[in-house]
């Protein structure tokens, strides 16, 4: 009896230590840095036999048997993950329950509408769709925004997520990246703009995000508004008809559009649109709460990016012959 408990003890020392060097042991990668994705919902089990079909693993027991033992066989979290060369079966497991994923990128790019918006989100592999498709008002709710419109709401940025995230969290970190941006800049803003709360800002930023062609030109843009709008004058700009207008633009905006009333056309009707048109960047937002000094009331594309700026009506409309019209 003696000499079999004795066996079995060195047996039970024998496979511990074999279980001991399989743990600490560099696992034999199929390929230099092997990368792989947890999905959502996925079981230990699941992920331990794709990695033993994938030659990762001797076998997918190891893995399960070594998250029981270490008491983390229900803690393994989804995404993309990455393993170099090296990694043992004790570091892939921190990996999985760490949540140590690789990460994607998703670029909002200044300018655009939440139409489009929209449409990138669901296109961008990896971005669980929660909120992409519900109504405006749903949309907005849903992320906890106070807002019912989203449009110019959401700050141009690159972010970064892990697979299997949702838009909605998404559309969260970059609406609150937004509201603080703009929080800031308008606790800073110069003295007595014409503009009575930080939305306004952000509508008016949106406008000059469309209109500028040149970077330079932004404060100057920015100057031609807030001018006209301390002076009653309308602010007569294309992208918020445009805007307005929706898929039923064609790409060319006739002299029957400009006449068209709507609430976005600002030829006919006074003040601001009644929401931002497109996503401002943080530069058109310091143009217009951070203007240029100058009398100008007018500009013109000069059809090379930049603009051609006057004080009075008659300047303008010999710069418009000038670049619009061939010098008509």
């Amino acid at each position: 009896m003696r000499r079999l408990a004795w066996c079995l003890l060195l047996l039970l020392i024998a496979a511990a230590a074999a279980y001991g060097w399989i743990v600490a042991a560099p696992l034999p990668l199929p390929q230099p840095a092997y990368a792989f994705t947890v999905k959502p919902g996925a079981s230990l089990r699941s992920v331990a036999r794709d990695l033993s079909a994938s030659g990762v693993l001797p076998a997918d027991w190891i893995l399960i048997a070594w998250a029981r033992i270490s008491a983390r066989d229900r803690t393994i979290k989804a995404g993309n993950y990455e393993i170099a060369e090296g990694t043992t079966l004790g570091r892939l497991l921190e990996k999985l329950t760490q949540g140590d994923v690789t990460q994607t990128a998703f670029t909002v790019i200044e300018g655009w509408s939440f139409r489009e918006l929209r449409a990138a989100l669901k296109k961008q592999p990896g971005i669980a769709p929660a909120a992409a498709d519900l109504p405006d008002a749903e949309l907005m709710k849903k992320i906890g925004a106070a807002e019912s419109a989203p449009e110019g709401l959401f700050f141009p940025d690159t972010y970064y997520f892990a697979t299997g995230s949702t838009d909605a969290s998404l559309l969260v970190r970059a609406y609150r990246t937004m509201q603080q941006r703009l929080a800031a800049a308008w606790a800073v803003r110069a003295p007595e703009l014409p503009l009575s709360t930080p939305y306004e800002a952000l509508t008016l930023a949106s406008i000059v995000e469309k209109e500028t062609g040149r970077p330079a030109d932004r404060p100057l843009i920015a100057a031609v508004f807030i001018n006209r709008l301390r002076q009653g004058m309308r602010l007569q700009t294309d992208p918020t008809v445009i805007y307005g207008m929706g898929e039923q633009f064609g790409g060319n905006l006739k002299r029957r559009d400009l006449d068209a009333d709507h609430p976005f056309n600002t030829y006919t009707r006074e003040g601001l649109p009644p929401t931002p048109i497109a996503l401002p960047s943080q530069a058109s937002i310091d143009a217009v709460l951070h203007p240029a000094t100058t009398p100008f009331l007018f500009f013109v594309s000069r059809g090379d990016g930049s603009s051609e700026f006057s004080t009075n009506l008659a300047d303008h409309n010999r710069a418009v012959a000038k670049y619009q019209r061939n010098g008509r």
